[in-house]
């Protein structure tokens, strides 16, 4: 891990923590099971504001190339549950696959259990959205 634990902006922060809390009624086993791990995570993170937020870290609406073990590779982007749209590859951050990659940077390589078993994925390239500070949570 290139910083020695994730990253997180604060107010990225504040909103992961309120929406963790509440998803923590998630029927489905695998998004509980995620989404704890991201949790225990999120207490060794590094908080910092956002511009001492490096280029190169995953937060919401990031576009990510992951690389898996298995031989595929994905561009994906990191969304709030609200702005969820497979068709366009926008995954939320509740999903297994975004709690896994949230925080990590792009070299980055991740364990991750998912439905279908545990896979290892290389963070490839991390990419911020243009007016992605205007597009950031706001609280």
């Amino acid at each position: 891990m290139k910083y020695g634990s994730i990253i997180i902006e604060k107010k990225e922060y504040v909103y992961l923590k309120r929406i963790i809390n509440i998803s923590g009624y998630a029927k489905d086993f695998d998004t509980k099971q995620s989404l704890q791990k991201f949790s225990e995570e999120l207490q060794n993170a590094q908080i910092v504001d956002e511009e001492d937020m490096p280029k190169e870290i995953i937060r919401f609406n990031s576009k990510v190339t992951v690389a898996s073990e298995k031989g595929w590779e994905r561009t994906l982007q990191v969304v709030t549950p609200a702005e969820r749209d497979m068709a366009q590859n926008k995954i939320s951050f509740l999903t297994p696959m975004g709690s896994a990659l949230f925080g990590y940077s792009e070299g980055d390589t991740v364990t991750w259990d998912f439905p279908t078993g545990q896979q290892l994925l290389k963070i490839v390239a991390v990419s911020q959205e243009t007016n992605s500070a205007n597009k950031k949570i706001s609280i």
